[in-house]
């Protein structure tokens, strides 16, 4: 007798079939998982960590262990990252780092993965560049500053090298920040008032090696930056050569942080000018001219500028003086090169006595004049223009026609687009009295301003004549130089590789009071390198004497790291970690089990009631 299909039977071949067509379709569904089996915490070792209000003396300490005891609570036998100016492995040391870029941490963590905590004061430089779902998903514990009064020297700025006779001008940004009840009042001393009582006077004071070179008393703003202009004699200056002038406010009373109330500034003096550029008149060639000759020639370099025609009515490009034909006369003949750009008759007045580099702005044709290596004949400025690409340059603007002369030696060629005979646009040459340059091209400043690869080639022609001129005097043979001469504590001291060829690695030898250090510039492919130096003020040269690299570079005391900064970190408790994945239901073991399990039963039950 057979029996009939009953309601159960169904009911398992429908939930077969499902689980069949289900694992055939194959949908994907999103879920959360969670990447990283410990917990990573970020500490801020900045500087900032360190200071606070008391400065030296204050709370820094305690401070920065409650930070440690958080991070290590938070991290629950995790890992810990610091991260500041860079990201660094953990340690307990104190804070050195001269910056807070939260950013780079962020972007390392999540490609570990895993729960992020950020521990710090929230003074972070970097918030803009943080992108918004690494923010949300971040713990972040801020540890605030106590509120505090601090006056500071913002920057210091002016001429890199002058001659003994030279008045030295520094321009100077000071300022103050914080409420200053917070730093305990502020009580009447000499030419202060009391908290309220508006403008309060300060002291500018520059020194060098102990020795006070000239103060001045300023008005303190209530609040912000305000700038003054410090001048006097380089006269004053202890010695020639390089030297590193301390600029300092004094006379502050309730400030809480005097690790920033100075800033160093390095600068050379040398006996005379070496270096005079006229400009008749000025234009950007000039501006761009004399900005590469002040870093190349490292030599005084000073400029006057003749703006009307005549030769008469000259000033000095830096304060725009007027100056006598006389005294420019004199500077000229007291120079080891003179530059002469501009109009050729209003230089005929001026006896050079040294090398002269002539740069005429008149008589050219205008186009787009491609400058290239003459393909004959091997010219002094060969090594250090060998690496450069000419094909990648601008073209220049104009070019003036040379006459013939069989005593010269073409350096660079151009062609007026690609194409016709090639012009001579710099040529050389060498007489019993001296040595003679000539740029016939205009426009080259484009190179100088476009930056990059057409940069350097700019400096590198300009490097190279500047050496062939002075007899391969200033400059010559230096393979490396500092980036900049002063650098914030907790900053690395960047350095770059002028040489021709390929950057190779550098013993240089670091003298200060404390002793003598050698260290390694490991010179990247961009011919890049860095030392991470305590505070002081170091007197460099190579090691193995190789070249004539001499000069003064200075770590400071001050950092901005110290100044009172806004928070802009909220503590918040983060968004739960992990990634969004796509998972298929084929997957899910437990689907296979379904339909296995529910055509089993099926069978199964059919078979005891005789169905087939």
């Amino acid at each position: 007798m057979r029996r009939r299909v009953t309601l159960g039977l169904a009911a398992l071949r429908a939930t077969g079939l499902a689980a069949l067509v289900l694992l055939v379709w194959n949908p994907t569904a999103a879920r959360v998982e969670a990447r990283g089996a410990q917990p990573l915490v970020l500490l801020d070792a900045s500087l900032s960590m360190a200071g606070g209000a008391g400065g030296a003396g204050g709370d820094h300490g305690s401070r920065w262990h409650e930070a440690l005891d958080s991070a290590r609570a938070l991290a629950r036998g995790g890992v810990i990252w610091r991260f500041g100016e860079r990201v660094a492995g953990f340690d307990t040391t104190p804070p050195t780092d001269g910056a807070s870029r939260l950013a780079p941490a962020l972007d390392a963590a999540a490609a570990r993965g895993g729960p992020v905590t950020v521990v710090s004061d929230g003074a972070i430089s970097d918030r803009a560049d943080i992108p918004p779902d690494l923010a949300r998903g971040a713990r972040i514990v801020v540890l605030p500053r106590a509120p505090f009064f601090d006056a500071f020297v913002a920057a210091v700025d002016g001429p890199r090298r002058v001659a003994a006779g030279d008045t030295i001008r520094l321009k100077v940004s000071y300022g103050t920040a914080g409420r200053r009840e917070a730093g305990g009042g502020m009580r009447a001393t000499g030419g202060m008032r009391d908290a309220g009582g508006g403008m309060r006077k300060a002291t500018l004071a520059v020194e060098a090696e102990g020795q006070r070179l000239v103060s001045r008393a300023v008005p303190l703003p209530d609040s912000g930056i305000v700038s003054t202009e410090l001048t006097f004699p380089a006269s004053r200056v202890p010695h020639p050569g390089w030297v590193a002038l301390e600029v300092r406010l004094e006379g502050i009373a309730g400030d809480s942080e005097p690790r920033d109330d100075a800033r160093l500034f390095v600068l050379e003096v040398s006996p005379q000018p070496s270096v005079v550029l006229l400009a008749a008149p000025p234009d950007w060639e000039t501006r761009f001219l004399a900005r590469t000759l002040e870093d190349v020639a490292r030599v005084p370099v000073r400029t006057f500028v003749e703006a009307e025609p005549g030769g008469n009515r000259w000033r000095d490009a830096t304060t725009l003086e007027s100056r006598a034909a006389g005294d420019v006369a004199r500077a000229v003949a007291g120079a080891a090169l003179v530059v002469e750009a501009g109009d050729p008759a209003t230089f005929k007045r001026f006896s050079p006595k040294g090398a002269v580099l002539t740069w005429p702005g008149t008589r050219r044709l205008d186009g787009d004049w491609y400058v290239q290596s003459p393909t004959t004949g091997l010219s002094p400025l060969a090594g250090a223009l060998a690496g450069v690409v000419w094909d990648s340059l601008p073209p220049a603007t104009s070019v003036a026609e040379l006459p013939p002369d069989s005593s010269t030696t073409v350096a660079l060629v151009a062609r007026l687009a690609r194409r016709g005979s090639a012009r001579p646009v710099v040529t050389l040459s060498q007489n019993a009295a001296a040595r003679r340059a000539t740029i016939a091209a205009g426009g080259l400043y484009r190179w100088a301003f476009r930056g990059g690869a057409s940069g350097d080639a700019y400096r590198a022609l300009v490097a190279g004549l500047v050496d062939w001129l002075l007899a391969e005097g200033a400059g010559s043979g230096e393979r490396f130089r500092p980036v900049a001469y002063e650098v914030p504590n907790g900053m690395p001291s960047l350095w770059k590789w002028t040489a021709s060829g390929e950057p190779r690695n550098v013993v240089v030898s670091l003298t200060a009071d404390g002793g003598q250090r050698l260290d390694t510039l490991r010179f990247d492919a961009g011919g890049r390198a860095e030392l991470r130096l305590p505070p002081e003020v170091y007197r460099y040269a190579a090691a193995d004497g190789g070249g004539s690299e001499r000069g003064v570079v200075a770590v400071e005391t001050y950092s901005d790291e110290w100044r009172p900064a806004p928070s802009v970190l909220a503590s918040q408790v983060g968004s739960p970690t992990g990634r969004l994945t796509g998972v298929g239901l084929r997957d899910r073991w437990w689907l296979f089990v379904v339909a296995i399990a529910a055509f089993a039963v099926e069978w199964a039950w059919r078979r005891r009631e005789g169905l087939p």
